[in-house]
């Protein structure tokens, strides 16, 4: 199953939900891998054919125009780097000569602004006061008297030349204030630049990088320690289980076993008609991709589950308390709302071909499911470990956590709460 959603990279939403979050990050991760592996293998195939394009196009091009590159005497090709060629200027002289230049346009340009409206409010004022003058000359009738035109015309003559003089005079005043002002100004913008150059590159650069710098690293201690533990926990257990005897190896051990006469005939003798075994019908049976209805998932039950004694508890041919029919998650937690910590019940699920252990912990539930696709029963992508038989998965984590970060131990099982059971479907 976790083969074929890294091959359609996509989980059905209804099976994502019957994860738990270990369980949605360890998907995850094995879904970025192969996200991974797949980008570089394009990569790769890419830069194959880049270069067969190139080697193409080369000896296409062998007689007709091409760009040749010119070599150093290294044989390598010949790079000029502004600066550090002979005869080159410092990088810092040119960069001062830059901010130098910026700065010196900067105020030019202020002081062009500045100096247009320096120029209308100079214009405007002896404008104003020519017309002034005008005024009071023709408001005391100097013109209007023949005898004195002339003189009148002079003294008009003379009062222009006086504001003409007086104007070029404050335009030389109002262009050395301007050329003055640029010069400060020129000179603040350049240290202004400097600075802002000098603290961009020693802080925010420094700071930019020191907080990436600090999520990688931080990224890749949790990787560090997330592939660690799992290391360490896939170790031990795989060790314990080893030394139980539990490991998926002994499950060819298991094929094709078959119950003998004196356990057929005890369990022949059982009183409760839930607790025979049904034998496989005649017809081939030929397993869906996934489940699709309660009677596909009950004719499987039937049809793989039952000859492995999938539910039974050890060597007896009782059903196991802690064994439970197609229930869904709400009836579960409802079974397990008033049950103590480490409570736990194992349900046929309905949306893989296995089923689903539900635990009653402190503060909530758990809901782990179990592969039984294979000739194996293991948890999807929490426990490594492949088990035999469904009752040896649940008596190895009666003694051995689940995962390491929750602690779980299987410690009381949880029974029927109804009559008939709720998985009397499954064996009628």
């Amino acid at each position: 199953m976790l083969q074929q959603i890294l091959r359609d990279m996509y989980i059905d939403p209804e099976l994502l939900a019957e994860l738990n979050e270990e369980q949605k990050q360890i998907l995850f991760y094995k879904m970025r891998e192969e996200q991974l592996r797949r980008w570089k293998e394009r990569e790769e195939k890419a830069r194959m054919e880049e270069t067969m394009v190139r080697k193409t196009a080369r000896c296409k091009q062998s007689n007709g125009k091409h760009v040749q590159w010119l070599h150093g005497k290294d044989g390598e090709v010949w790079v000029w780097v502004m600066g550090e060629a002979p005869g080159d200027k410092p990088y810092e002289q040119i960069s001062e000569e830059l901010i130098a230049e910026r700065a010196r346009q900067q105020a030019q340009k202020e002081a062009e602004e500045l100096w247009r409206q320096k120029e209308a409010e100079i214009t405007k004022k002896f404008r104003d006061a020519m017309a002034q003058e005008k005024a009071r000359i023709v408001a005391e009738k100097w013109k209007v008297e023949i005898e004195d035109r002339k003189a009148a015309k002079l003294v008009e003559e003379k009062i222009q030349e006086e504001l003409k003089k007086r104007e070029e005079e404050e335009r030389q005043k109002g262009e050395e204030q301007i050329r003055q002002q640029e010069e400060i100004r020129a000179r603040e913008l350049y240290l202004s630049l400097k600075q802002a150059q000098q603290h961009g590159q020693h802080n925010d650069d420094d700071q930019e990088w020191e907080e990436q710098l600090r999520r990688s690293k931080a990224a890749d201690e949790e990787r560090r320690h997330q592939a660690r533990r799992a290391r360490d926990e896939y170790r031990r257990q795989s060790l314990r289980a080893i030394q139980k005897g539990r490991v998926a190896g002994l499950s060819n051990l298991f094929k094709g076993t078959s119950l003998n006469n004196d356990q057929e005939a005890k369990l022949s003798d059982s009183p409760s008609p839930l607790l025979s075994l049904s034998a496989p019908s005649s017809k081939i049976w030929e397993r869906p991709s996934r489940p699709f209805s309660r009677e596909v998932i009950i004719h499987w039950f039937k049809e793989e589950q039952l000859p492995r004694r999938a539910g039974f508890e050890r060597n007896s041919n009782r059903v196991a308390t802690w064994f439970h029919g197609i229930i869904s998650r709400q009836e579960a937690e409802e079974l397990l709302m008033n049950k103590s910590e480490g409570s736990f019940l194992v349900r046929v699920s309905e949306k893989i071909w296995g089923y689903a252990l539900s635990y009653r912990q402190q503060s909530g539930f758990k809901h782990f499911l179990v592969d039984a696709s294979g000739d194996f029963y293991s948890f999807l992508g929490v426990d490594p470990n492949r088990h035999a038989t469904l009752t040896d998965l649940i008596d190895f984590h009666k003694e051995e956590i689940i995962t390491s970060s929750g602690g779980e131990l299987l410690l009381e099982p949880c029974g029927q709460q109804k009559s008939p059971p709720d998985y009397s479907p499954l064996f009628e």
